[in-house]
């Protein structure tokens, strides 16, 4: 009986420590979330580091954004409320922001956007993302959520 006590113990204690662990390490694993300050923050060093020398301090784009340059690449979109980014889920945002435009554009299309899988940790292109989405009105955040949630199903 005392060994059955024992087992059971240690049983439930793996589970209780793998499941802080697992908590500890899936820091947003697969989301953006612009409520919490601790992302955001994180999101706000990433995106002024790797994300606001095209697409602007502010969020704004670059000029004249729906326009092709001469060598028929479109600027940088913004990414506040009056771009398209909060059109696409968290998912494909996310893809992009890791693998580049290729799986989401049709074939040949040219882009500056560089893929940043191997300048950016998943965890910080969450953040980055949380930050975008934190600087959006409450409305516009709103209707894309209900866009990830779409894509989630």
């Amino acid at each position: 009986m005392r060994l059955v006590k024992v087992l059971v113990g240690s049983v439930i204690a793996a589970l209780l420590v793998g499941g802080i662990t697992a908590g500890i390490f899936s820091f947003h694993d697969g989301r953006a979330d612009a409520n919490d300050t601790a992302q955001v923050a994180l999101g706000k060093a990433v995106y002024v580091a790797n994300c606001a020398s095209c697409h602007g301090a502010d969020l704004e784009g670059q000029p004249d954004w729906r326009v092709r340059k001469a060598d028929g690449r479109l600027p940088a979109p913004p990414h506040d409320a009056s771009g398209h980014t909060w059109h696409h889920p968290d998912s494909v945002l996310f893809s992009i922001t890791k693998d580049g435009l290729a799986e989401h554009a049709p074939p040949g299309y040219k882009t500056d956007m560089p893929a940043f899988g191997d300048v950016l940790t998943d965890e910080e292109i969450w953040a980055a993302l949380a930050y975008i989405k934190s600087r959006w009105p409450a409305e516009t955040r709103a209707r894309q959520e209900a866009i990830s949630k779409r894509a989630r199903k």
